[in-house]
């Protein structure tokens, strides 16, 4: 008899053991800083849920491939991405609306964080900013205009329109010419002075590299890249310009039709929750969308925290992103990329 239980013991052990190992979350998440998040939220999550995480990384193009490839029977789960590109996604009918009442934290993000692209379809788990990185002992920034000016002619980088801080920094550019709404006159008035401009980047480490050797004493940047200019040993400073700064942000979305939902909502959960989203600020990785969040003054100075800088932001909607990118890049490479 003793065998015999000791045999059923070890089996219902085995039948558990194989139970856990079916519980399995596969995210799509960006390639950035993947040790500090296992350590900050995929390590805690799965000590919680008793389950398995597969986490995929990737650039967006092969990411969102991904999600389209496997559209019948997904193979991801959940997803982290830009506004533009989620609002893509769910335009292909790839992505599902997401069940606020499912998420325990919704309430406590910010209120431009809740329903970015629209019918629900995303909730924003980080923003950003982004301004003018400047070596502060040769020019003084006080507009996004003084980049296409006559004192930086020559030493000045700027982002290529098919990046990120492409769109966000030709509509700031807008903004110092009041040229609002339609971009097409600005990247004109930018090719107009590509002559002056050292390099349009792609990469946020190639203006690192410029701007250390002094090849670039001004430039655009994404907030999260600043950390590598604050240390760099030498005067840069972040430009505070008078028609402000330009900002976004990366969102949550679950495929549709996974399957997986439950399990889905529950990491969507506790990613947004007040405890990781501290923890995640507080190690400089993301910027938190959770407005309780309560970072040191050092983590806050290296991040886009609070809500006078996030509510003052000028976000380009995704809509707009999306509907004119393929023209923006046309005429970029026209009459910029000569």
């Amino acid at each position: 008899m003793k065998t015999s239980l000791s045999i059923l013991a070890l089996a219902s052990a085995f039948g558990t053991a194989a139970h856990a190992a079916d519980k399995t979350l596969t995210i799509s998440v960006y390639s950035f800083a993947q040790d500090e998040y296992k350590e900050a939220l995929y390590d805690p999550f799965e000590a919680i849920c008793g389950c398995d995480l597969v986490v995929e990384t990737g650039n967006s193009v092969e990411r969102m491939a991904k999600i389209e490839a496997n559209a019948a029977d997904p193979v991801i789960d959940m997803a982290v991405i830009s506004t533009q590109d989620a609002l893509a996604l769910a335009r292909k009918g790839l992505i599902q609306p997401l069940d606020s009442s499912k998420l325990s934290n919704f309430d406590k993000l910010y209120d431009s964080a809740k329903d970015p692209i629209g019918d629900n379809m995303a909730v924003g788990y980080t923003f950003y900013a982004s301004s003018i990185v400047y070596r502060s002992d040769l020019v003084d920034i006080q507009s996004w205009g003084d980049l296409l000016g006559d004192e930086l002619a020559g030493q000045v980088a700027l982002p290529n329109i098919t990046g990120t801080q492409g769109p966000l920094t030709v509509m700031m550019l807008g903004k110092s010419m009041d040229q609002e709404g339609d971009l097409a006159p600005v990247i004109s008035e930018i090719g107009a002075h590509s002559d002056d401009i050292v390099t349009f980047y792609s990469r946020s480490s190639e203006l690192v590299q410029l701007m250390n050797q002094q090849e670039v004493i001004a430039a655009p940047v994404g907030r999260f890249a600043w950390g590598s200019f604050k240390n760099a040993g030498l005067p840069f400073a972040w430009a505070e310009p008078k028609e402000g700064q330009a900002g976004g942000m990366n969102v949550m979305i679950m495929t549709k039709d996974n399957g997986n939902e439950d399990l889905a909502y529950q990491f969507m959960d506790y990613w947004l929750s007040t405890e990781v989203q501290t923890k995640i600020g507080e190690m400089l990785i993301d910027s938190p969308a959770n407005k309780e969040v309560e970072l040191s003054e050092e983590a806050a100075s290296n991040l886009t925290y609070g809500a006078d800088v996030i509510d003052a932001l000028n976000i380009l909607p995704a809509a707009e992103v999306l509907d004119n990118r393929e023209g923006w890049v046309e005429q970029w490479n026209t009459e910029v990329i000569q």
